[in-house]
């Protein structure tokens, strides 16, 4: 069975509250948050007065997202909110070791993020010290994305080099996960399933998430 984690960015966020309680209330283990700063990415999406509101009302393990430069400034925040997870790009860390160390040290889980373009093998001397590998399906930045057929195999690349090395890190994909995709992720091997506009923009996203859980 899949993790299932929702992206926030995809809620209607004039009626946040009710958003939220429809997670509390759902199957979904955990909840996405994608922080953007417009620099890294192109887009803004939310800060810490947003992360800070949400965590005092989400029943379910956060999963942070950073999709910014230099996020090893915001460790001890991330953590003050009782985040369970702190996900940092591969591309945005000059001392990624460093950052993975200072996550732990801080309490949290740490994950790392690469980028479409950016290969599975730049983690071989760190998998071991990560507890997740987010892999976007997409290009970051903007929700709503087309899904990069290529994830399929960067999957099972990403899955072959955690089983050799004996790492314990889970497999999360963020970006076009649907009815459609989210099968063939998580028969590559995919362990956490992100999903936004297909969880938030749907008649029923119990039904929805219960259908991806049951993946």
């Amino acid at each position: 069975m899949a993790i299932v984690s929702p992206s926030l960015l995809a809620a209607d966020f004039l009626h946040l509250e009710s958003e939220i309680d429809m997670i509390n209330n759902s199957e979904a283990e955990w909840l996405h948050l994608d922080v953007m700063d417009g620099s890294f990415v192109p887009n803004i999406s939310f800060g810490f007065p947003v992360l800070e509101a949400v965590a005092k009302k989400c029943t379910k393990a956060l999963d942070v997202h950073y999709m910014i430069n230099s996020p090893e400034r915001y460790i001890k925040q991330t953590a003050k909110l009782g985040a369970m997870m702190m996900n940092v790009h591969y591309e945005a860390c000059t001392h990624l070791h460093r950052t993975i160390q200072e996550i732990h040290d801080a309490g949290m889980k740490a994950g790392v993020t690469l980028n479409p373009s950016t290969p599975v093998s730049v983690l071989e001397d760190i998998i071991c010290d990560v507890d997740m590998v987010l892999l976007m399906s997409v290009n970051p930045g903007f929700g709503g994305q087309k899904f990069i057929e290529n994830t399929i195999q960067k999957v099972q690349r990403l899955k072959k080099l955690i089983t050799e090395s004996g790492s314990k890190a889970l497999i999360e994909v963020d970006g076009g996960v649907q009815g459609e995709t989210a099968p063939r992720l998580v028969a590559a091997g995919v362990d956490v399933l992100v999903s936004g506009s297909y969880v938030f923009g749907a008649k029923d996203p119990h039904v929805i998430i219960k259908e991806l859980k049951e993946l």
